[in-house]
């Protein structure tokens, strides 16, 4: 990849944006209805929070803003599979759906882990 120019060019924002994707999907044709202003509204809000805090975080253009900001990324996605692994215990997700925003999310978790090391030094 040539030089990032702008947040929407870092993979770890764009694996974010395709985590929000999944969820969406995930409580449009899986989560219950009557669990529209309760579990579906905080896991579609943590997943929103993963590229939005990379994005603000980058906005920030001070080092210190924006190593805080991924960090908070990081803690949105551990937010988010806590809230999948209830959904998944309550079965209102299919163990398919389980499996694929799981994986997105151990790869999310990786690539921030990875990312976040050389920015604080």
């Amino acid at each position: 990849m040539g030089q990032i120019k702008t947040y929407k060019d870092l993979l770890i924002w764009q694996k974010g944006i395709q985590i929000v994707k999944e969820i969406y999907l995930i409580c449009k044709n899986e989560i219950p209805k009557d669990e529209l202003y309760g579990l579906q509204s905080q896991i579609k809000r943590s997943s929103i929070s993963i590229p939005s805090n990379i994005a603000e975080g980058w906005g920030r253009n001070y080092t210190k803003s924006y190593i805080q900001f991924l960090k908070y990324s990081r803690g949105s996605l551990l937010e988010l599979e806590t809230q999948i692994i209830i959904a998944k215990e309550l079965d209102f997700i299919s163990t398919e759906s389980f499996n694929k925003i799981q994986e997105l999310i151990t790869e999310e978790s990786k690539m921030l882990n990875a990312f976040i090391k050389p920015v604080e030094k």
